[in-house]
C-alpha cells in the first residue's frame, strides 16, 4: 500500500476497534440511538469483516475485537428481532444477518432468522433491478433458495448502465426552474444515482472479488460515470460517498491509486482524517463537531470511517488474473 492508504487503514481501523461498545446495542451506554441505527451499524461493520476474510494483509489483528463482539451478536436469538424496529428494511436486514455470519459458530439463529422472510421477499417480482441484485448478492451468500434471475439478465438494467450523466446545460436549466443560479458544481448525479451506481457495482463485482459482466462500451460508460460522481465528491469533500465510487474503480477493472480521479479520492480523506483515525462525517458540511459527546460523534462519523476502511481493504487485497485490461 501507499503511505496514504496505510495511514487511512491503520487509523481507521483502529478507531473502530476502539469504539466497539458504540455498535454493541447491549453495551452500557451505547451511543448508537436508535435500534434502527443499532442493527444497521452491526452490518455494517460484519460486511466489513467479511471482506477483511478474503481481502488478506495485516489486519486480523486489528479486527479481532469487531469480529469476537460480532460472534457474540450473532448467537443472541434477541439480536435480529432489533430488525422489526423499521419493518421496511427488516427482510433485507435479516437476510444479510444470515448473509455475514461469522465463520464456525452455531447457525440456529442464524437459521431462524431466515425461516422468517415471506417467500415473495425472496422473489423478483415487484423490485426493482438494483433490490433483485442485492437480493441476490445476500441470498446465495446465505445458501437461502431464491428466484431472482442471475447476474448475467440484471446487469444490462443495472444503475452502472442505465444511469446518465446531466450535462452542464441539464444542470443549467434545473437551476434555472429551481430559482438558483448555475455555479459550475452541480453533481452529475443526485445523491440517490450516486448511491445506486457504487451498491450496483458493490453487488455484481462483489467488492473486487468477480466479474461484473460488464464489457466494452458498457464498462467504459460505467466507469466514465463512477470518474464523473467521484471528481463531483472530491471537489465537494462527500467523503463517504468518495470511498464508495473508489472501491466501484476497482471492482470496474481500474486500479484507483492510478486515475487521477481515485488519487484524489484519497488524498481527500487522508486530509479529512482525525489524528484518532476517525473521518468524522459524511461531507465537510455534515461535519461531527469535536467537542460533541462521544455518543453523538460516533453516530455521525462511524458510517464514513468504515466505509473509509474498507476501500482501504479492497485496493490493498490485490486484483486476480481476470481484472486486470
Amino acid at each position: 500500500m501507499t503511505s496514504s492508504l496505510d495511514q487511512l487503514s491503520a487509523g481507521t481501523l483502529d478507531w473502530l476497534g476502539a469504539n466497539l461498545d458504540h455498535f454493541d446495542p447491549y453495551a452500557a451506554g451505547a451511543g448508537t440511538a436508535t435500534h434502527q441505527q443499532a442493527a444497521k451499524a452491526v452490518l455494517e461493520l460484519a460486511l466489513l469483516r467479511h471482506c477483511s476474510a478474503w481481502t488478506g494483509g495485516p489486519h486480523g489483528e486489528r479486527l479481532g475485537g469487531a469480529t469476537a463482539l460480532l460472534r457474540k451478536l450473532w448467537q443472541r436469538p434477541e439480536f435480529p428481532r432489533l430488525f422489526d424496529t423499521h419493518p421496511p428494511s427488516a427482510p433485507t436486514y435479516g437476510l444479510a444477518f444470515a448473509a455475514l455470519a461469522p465463520d464456525g459458530i452455531d447457525d440456529t439463529v442464524c437459521r431462524a432468522t431466515l425461516a422468517r422472510l415471506a417467500p415473495d421477499f425472496l422473489s423478483p417480482a415487484g423490485k426493482s433491478p438494483l433490490k433483485r441484485m442485492e437480493i441476490r448478492f445476500y441470498a446465495d451468500k446465505a445458501g437461502a433458495s431464491h428466484t431472482i434471475e442471475p447476474y448475467a439478465e440484471l446487469v444490462g438494467q443495472s444503475p452502472l448502465v442505465t444511469l446518465t450523466a446531466a450535462t452542464p446545460g441539464d444542470a443549467a436549466e434545473g437551476d434555472a426552474a429551481t430559482g438558483k443560479a448555475a455555479d459550475g458544481d452541480a453533481a452529475p448525479l443526485t445523491d440517490s444515482e450516486g448511491y445506486s451506481l457504487t451498491h450496483a457495482a458493490f453487488f455484481l463485482g462483489d467488492y473486487g472479488r468477480t466479474a461484473t459482466g460488464l464489457d466494452g462500451d458498457a464498462l467504459a460508460h460505467a466507469r466514465e460515470l463512477v470518474r464523473r460522481m467521484l471528481d463531483h465528491c472530491v471537489g465537494q469533500d462527500r467523503w463517504d460517498l468518495a470511498a464508495e465510487l473508489v472501491i466501484s474503480q476497482f471492482i470496474l477493472g481500474l486500479d484507483p491509486l492510478r486515475t487521477p480521479s481515485g488519487a484524489a479520492a484519497v488524498e481527500c480523506l487522508v486530509r479529512a482524517q482525525r489524528s484518532d483515525g476517525a473521518i468524522p462525517g459524511r461531507s465537510a458540511a455534515l461535519l461531527a463537531s469535536p467537542s460533541a459527546p462521544a455518543g453523538e460523534f460516533f453516530r455521525k462519523a462511524y458510517h464514513t470511517t468504515l466505509v473509509t476502511a474498507l476501500m482501504t481493504l479492497v485496493l490493498s487485497s490485490g486484483r486476480p488474473s481476470w481484472h486486470r485490461d
